[in-house]
């Protein structure tokens, strides 16, 4: 498993000779999710992007940490849905799981994914508390590739056989 500590991260602006950042490009993106990234004024990788980036691409297991703001969703979010657009879409059901604390953060990592998402064609959800029951299911029902779940309204919808994880093979704790 990777891990990255914070004492080994640059800055994405730093202008040292030693510190080049990569390009999006460079650490593996497809063109048209560094185009997506381009037009929504996202040019340079933050460090925690550039570290985790090309390993959740080769499928490796990573363990990053970083404060608010340093760019951790787009980290752990776009090599994910890169690598669900090679796997199957035959069942509706969801293939990368991304469990969040709050209904908030599971709002704010569906914003932050949704315009990735279409530019590959897939389809991001969020299922959480607070909010109706059954719109959610009809999401489900609807299909979905990346799920963004609280964990008490995820175990409810288990519970009610209203979702089926068996085909997720991304897991996420944010």
């Amino acid at each position: 498993m990777s891990q990255l500590h914070p004492a080994r991260s640059t800055s994405p602006n730093s202008t040292s000779p030693n510190s080049a950042v990569p390009s999006f490009a460079d650490l593996g993106l497809p063109a048209n999710v560094v185009t997506t990234l381009t037009r929504r004024g996202i040019t340079d990788p933050f460090p925690i992007q550039a570290a985790t980036i090309p390993d959740i691409l080769a499928g490796k297991d990573v363990l990053g940490r970083g404060q608010t703001g340093s760019g951790k969703t787009l980290a752990f979010g776009l090599p994910t849905l890169v690598r669900l657009t090679s796997g199957s879409t035959a069942t509706k059901r969801p293939r990368a799981l991304v469990l969040v604390p709050t209904r908030e953060l599971a709002m704010q990592v569906c914003e932050a994914l949704e315009p990735y998402a279409t530019t590959l064609g897939l389809c991001v959800r969020n299922v959480v508390g607070g909010m109706p029951f059954g719109r959610q299911i009809d999401g489900l029902r609807r299909g979905v590739d990346l799920l963004v779940a609280t964990p008490g309204r995820l175990n409810d919808l288990i519970n009610q056989r209203a979702c089926d994880l068996g085909d997720v093979s991304i897991a996420i704790l944010d």
